[in-house]
């Protein structure tokens, strides 16, 4: 079997099988933000985001894995130590009834999608968020037209719980309606 790159092994927080989970460097940008301006993967969005748009993301995941030390993980196949986008928790806090909460989240390169990477790298970072972080709850969002991701909170065992119009899609009418699941 084929290790990872002695550097890249050793920044990893944590791993799965397959999946190497750890904070951001400056070489994940342009991979980031050619996943992020990719209309198909960033269907579930508004819209496509741009490399600034991705440097500001990236920078706000950094500062919250400095905080809390969580944020939506950079994630490398580890077998061939290769970016394929990311998987983790945030922070949210846009107007709701559940929030502030933390979220579980994943956004992975397409190329790597029906593969079982969201799913093993979601209960991954459960798994984590339980053990190492103590977080008493976890919620995920995601419209209702978004089969894929719903089907991946039910593979990993969160519970649903409503649905709900998301206030920051309120005027989209494709995206607004929303599903909330959670897993204490």
């Amino acid at each position: 079997m084929f290790q990872p790159c002695r550097e890249l092994k050793d920044s990893y927080h944590f791993t799965s099988n397959r999946l190497g989970f750890r904070n951001w460097i400056e070489s994940d940008i342009l991979p980031l933000a050619s996943i992020n301006a990719d209309k198909e993967t960033m269907r579930f969005f508004p819209s496509v985001q741009s490399e600034k748009q991705t440097r500001e993301f990236i920078s706000r995941m950094q500062k919250q894995f400095d905080q809390k030390n969580y944020c939506y993980f950079a994630v490398d196949l580890i077998e061939t130590s290769s970016f394929i986008g990311f998987i983790g928790l945030s922070d949210q806090n846009y107007p709701s009834d559940f929030t502030p909460c933390t979220d579980i989240g994943w956004r992975l390169d397409k190329r790597y999608w029906f593969k079982g990477y969201a799913t093993e790298g979601a209960a991954a970072c459960i798994t984590h968020a339980k053990t190492n972080l103590n977080l008493p709850e976890i919620y995920a969002v995601a419209s209702q037209i978004n089969k894929t991701s719903i089907r991946v909170m039910e593979k990993i065992g969160m519970q649903y719980l409503r649905n709900f119009e998301h206030p920051l899609l309120i005027k989209d009418e494709r995206l607004k309606n929303c599903v909330l699941y959670t897993k204490i």
